[in-house]
């Protein structure tokens, strides 16, 4: 039995959990996400959402635990939602944004333009001195990290210097240089 399936999501005030015909609809005050499911069987009792399987097929076993944690990030989504950070690392790498356009310099011939969803919120963060920030929120996870990947894919940090777009945090495996 997955043990990240069998555990219930509560469901906090505020928050609307609704399932009909394979598709899960949770409401909130950051917005409504909606999910499709298969194989497993989704019931809602009170303030917890129980996920279960009818067998031990290997497909059920998959997602069983899988819908469980999509829906616990949906409803934890509606209520407090993401945040990922976004560091550009590098001598002249620049960030700016225009509402959801974001323009980043990284040492290309040209600037990279980039439309962000309207889902996500979209903030950039350059002080003097420090590697310019550029900061995403949004209520979907999913999203969220697919334009997070989608910004980081256009320079990924290298192993020698760690030029290059990483997360805020992200611990770089660097390799020594030439020895002579």
């Amino acid at each position: 039995m997955s043990r990240i399936g069998k555990s219930p999501v509560t469901i906090p005030a505020g928050v609307t959990v609704t399932v009909a015909d394979g598709i899960i609809t949770v409401k909130g005050k950051n917005g409504q996400l909606t999910q499709e499911f298969s194989d497993v069987t989704v019931t809602v009792e009170g303030d917890l959402v129980q996920v279960e399987r009818s067998s031990d097929h290997k497909d059920q076993r998959a997602k069983h635990g899988l819908y469980r944690s999509l829906i616990n990030n949906m409803i934890i989504g509606v209520t407090d939602g993401f945040t990922k950070s976004l560091e550009l690392v590098g001598v002249g790498y620049r960030a700016s944004n225009q509402g959801q356009k974001l323009d980043l310099a990284l040492g290309y011939s040209h600037n990279i333009v980039l439309e962000i969803a309207p889902e996500v919120t979209l903030e950039t963060i350059s002080e003097k001195g420090k590697n310019p920030i550029v900061k995403l929120t949004s209520f979907d996870k999913q999203l969220l990290g697919q334009v997070a990947a989608k910004i980081r894919g256009f320079r990924k940090p290298e192993p020698y210097k760690g030029k290059g777009v990483k997360f805020v945090g992200e611990v770089l495996r660097r390799k020594a240089g030439k020895s002579a």
